[in-house]
């Protein structure tokens, strides 16, 4: 078997596995298959197999144990592909108090749309539009997301595959203005953020952030091949 081809085996084998996990087939506390049964469905090496496994164990897919295997690991941190913070991270992280008012809430057309304001220390902090897809999440049709803000709801019920962050630089409108406590035309920092379930969109989300206020950091690493 050829570099090429070895190469392009151990990609769908990851990509097998790793559908099966983010799709809810192989549920958390889910016994993967040995990476000698796994060497065998795919007819490859078992080298092949393992370096798969180690990638998946990288991410947060799966927890290797020594002599019993690998199981599938909770994804309520989505850090399989992408690690995505939800608005009550960013406050508590930051040493704040959390709280949230959801603004308005409306179910049609086979989507939840949302309106959210998060509060750090009863202050205004982030101004949240969301639209959720209930052919991929349909338990959110019936969530008034009181006990919990929608990204942090979707983070902890529904795994996700794939995502798109989009920043942008805006002036407040009236509506925004007004609900951040900022004066008309203060700039925002906006993300727009969608996230899809192999293939299936599950939602998109505006954040907008008073721009004076807030700073968006991220810290990478090299990609494993």
């Amino acid at each position: 078997m050829g570099e090429d081809s070895a190469r392009s085996l151990h990609d769908q084998i990851r990509e097998d596995l790793e559908t099966r996990i983010l799709s809810g087939d192989w549920p958390p506390g889910h016994r993967v298959p040995s990476e000698l049964e796994l060497a065998g469905v795919y007819g490859c090496s078992r080298m092949t197999v393992n370096k798969v496994m180690t990638q998946l164990a990288g991410a947060g897919l799966v927890l290797r144990r020594r002599r019993a295997g690998s199981v599938v690991l909770p994804q309520r941190s989505q850090n399989a592909v992408l690690e995505i913070h939800n608005v009550k991270d960013e406050v508590l992280a930051a040493g704040g108090w959390y709280s949230h008012d959801i603004l308005s809430r409306d179910v049609a057309g086979g989507r939840v749309s949302v309106a959210c304001l998060h509060r750090k220390d009863d202050a205004p902090f982030c101004l949240e539009q969301r639209v959720i897809y209930l052919d991929a999440v349909p338990g959110a049709g019936d969530e008034p997301f009181i006990d919990e803000p929608p990204g942090a709801w979707l983070l902890a019920h529904v795994p996700w595959s794939e995502a798109e962050n989009q920043i942008t630089a805006e002036a407040a409108s009236g509506d925004a203005a007004a609900h951040l406590g900022i004066a008309g035309g203060t700039p925002l920092l906006v993300m727009t953020r969608r996230t899809w379930k192999n293939g299936e969109p599950v939602t998109e989300a505006r954040f907008a952030y008073p721009g004076g206020a807030h700073r968006l950091t991220a810290r990478f690493t090299p990609s494993q091949n």
